[in-house]
């Protein structure tokens, strides 16, 4: 008998990917915040920043995939938006994994980020044991989800699966990413021809997909963070080339140097997307594919 598996965020970009994927491998209820055709069987759960009684519907789920989250907010109107994003990532994560565990739910699988680990990295890509660093109000609300994760487990028993992928990659991309694949689609010429030193971690969805799938049921999978992503990091250019594979067009790139590029950034305010297309971010997943006898997907079946 296949497990019950719940996906919350089951409409967006990545729960879609995931929603497909595990349908052969478990009976899946793609949570929704509105009804939705076209992925299977659905089951509106409404704002989770609202705190909605879910009872009902943990009381026939076996494991809870939690993709819901504030993310990829590209122009922010608050201030201060650390308490939107813990509103969102820290406290309706909390409310939905204290019903999960008080429905016997067996095990709750959390979608963290790398971000936790950091924004950059320098001479060692991140590793999961990494001491915590993020430098985002998205990154601190799922660190502090993390840390509230680990007390509910404690207390209930619940079996608690910490994922921290790299920047997710797919078909129907979105954020920054959205951006680019855009831009590519409509013929514009982008200045990163040159952009191919850099260093930056990626995860395929359908990669991320498959490690979920193994996560669950592996007697190994709850306990410390797992980080994900794919064998081999990517430069900026890499990543447009990519982009443009995915999207069907064809990639125009001017060759253009980068530390005028990285100048242009600063100056106009821009530092964040000056590391983001420039910097290196890599991650090590040696830990959890030793610990979970897992690899990535060759790329032939994760494109």
């Amino acid at each position: 008998m296949k497990q019950s598996v719940l996906i919350t965020g089951a409409a967006g970009f990545f729960g879609q990917h995931l929603t497909q994927y595990l349908s052969s491998h478990a009976h899946v209820i793609a949570g929704v915040r509105q009804p939705i055709d076209g992925i299977g069987e659905t089951q509106v759960l409404g704002d989770l920043v609202s705190l909605p009684d879910l009872n009902a519907t943990l009381e026939r789920v076996d494991v809870v995939v939690h993709c819901a989250a504030r993310a990829h907010v590209l122009r922010e109107e608050v201030d201060d938006p650390l308490p939107l994003f813990m509103a969102v990532n820290r406290d309706a994560t909390l409310h939905l994994a204290q019903q999960a565990a008080a429905a016997k739910v067996k095990r709750f699988i959390f979608l963290s980020s790398i971000g936790v680990n950091g924004n950059q990295t320098e001479s060692t890509p991140f590793r999961a044991d990494d001491v915590p660093a993020p430098h985002s109000p998205y990154a601190m609300s799922k660190l502090a989800a993390e840390t509230e994760l680990a007390k509910i487990s404690a207390v209930t028993g619940m079996e608690i699966v910490i994922l921290r992928p790299a920047l997710i990659i797919g078909p129907r991309p979105v954020g920054n990413l959205a951006v680019l694949a855009r831009m590519i689609s409509k013929g514009v010429p982008l200045p990163f021809a040159l952009a191919s030193e850099n260093r930056r971690s990626l995860v395929k969805a359908a990669t991320l997909a498959d490690l979920i799938r193994v996560c669950l049921t592996h007697p190994n999978a709850p306990g410390t963070p797992l980080l994900v992503a794919d064998k081999t990091p990517m430069s900026t250019r890499g990543i447009l080339e990519m982009l443009a594979v995915d999207t069907g067009q064809t990639l125009r790139l001017v060759p253009v140097p980068i530390p005028l590029l990285r100048f242009a950034l600063r100056t106009i305010g821009y530092k964040k997307m000056d590391q983001q297309l420039f910097g290196n971010l890599e991650v090590d997943i040696t830990a959890t594919s030793a610990r979970l006898n897992w690899a990535p997907p060759p790329a032939e079946y994760t494109r």
